[in-house]
């Protein structure tokens, strides 16, 4: 089965590899993933992060350093969803692209509601970048 997709994307002026420096860093997340904004850890070598949902693990697919930030999300109740994130060159910035998935059961209202959530989440990322430069 396919499901219906949307990519939220938005051009940021860093490069690939400090956008993927930094949105690639699990450690980062709360610093511009709002479903993620109450905590990450690393326990036993594996991510995981205080959501509005109970406690998830994180895994990056990688490979992070080429822009590639794919990663899948464990919830709770063992579903594990799969979030594809690319950072892709834009002359000496980047556009960073989530591709965000209907799942099944998701309401129009709270479909349009997450894809607003992505966008705001990147906008986060975009400038948390800035702050962070020299």
């Amino acid at each position: 089965m396919t499901w219906p997709a949307v990519h939220v994307s938005r051009p940021i002026e860093h490069d690939v590899a400090a956008v993927s420096r930094v949105a690639g860093d699990p450690a980062q997340l709360p610093s511009w993933a709002a479903g993620l904004s109450s905590g990450v850890r690393h326990e036993a070598g594996r991510w995981l992060a205080d959501s509005p949902m109970g406690v998830v693990e994180v895994a990056f697919t990688g490979p992070v350093e080429l822009g590639v930030l794919d990663h899948d999300v464990t919830l709770p109740d063992g579903t594990v969803v799969h979030n594809p994130l690319r950072v892709l060159a834009n002359d000496r910035g980047s556009e960073v692209v989530f591709t965000l998935f209907r799942r099944p059961g998701a309401s129009d209202a709270d479909f349009a509601a997450d894809v607003e959530a992505v966008g705001r989440d990147l906008d986060r990322l975009a400038a948390l970048l800035d702050a962070l430069a020299p």
